[in-house]
């Protein structure tokens, strides 16, 4: 598994971001996600191949077709880690504020 920082690395790119929020929806296959974008298609593979690199994304080979999926435990453990060490107060108030609505989702 790649370290963190190559996650940050890849994270600070506005396309691949842009690639990770069109991957929430589902899979997609690479020619769908150069689609979006004006770029070329060499350009796409080669965010594709850091946000792979990173453990971002996941690739699944169908015949000729190659389709990516977000790998978002990988995203989650990688942020949230990050956001304990710099800002842990924020994360013990939303721990908190998680815990008290489901309290009140529970009393109803």
């Amino acid at each position: 598994m790649a370290d963190e920082t190559s996650v940050f690395k890849a994270l600070a790119d506005p396309t691949r971001r842009q690639i990770l929020q069109d991957l929430r929806g589902g899979e997609m296959s690479a020619g769908d996600i150069a689609g979006r974008f004006t770029i070329s298609a060499p350009s796409i593979s080669r965010h594709l191949g850091v946000l792979k690199g990173a453990g971002l994304i996941a690739e699944r080979r169908d015949a000729n077709r190659i389709y990516y999926s977000l790998v978002e435990e990988r995203l989650a453990v990688c942020v949230g880690r990050f956001l304990s060490v710099v800002c842990p107060e924020q994360v013990v108030m939303r721990r908190r504020r998680g815990a008290a609505a489901s309290d009140r989702s529970s009393t109803r």
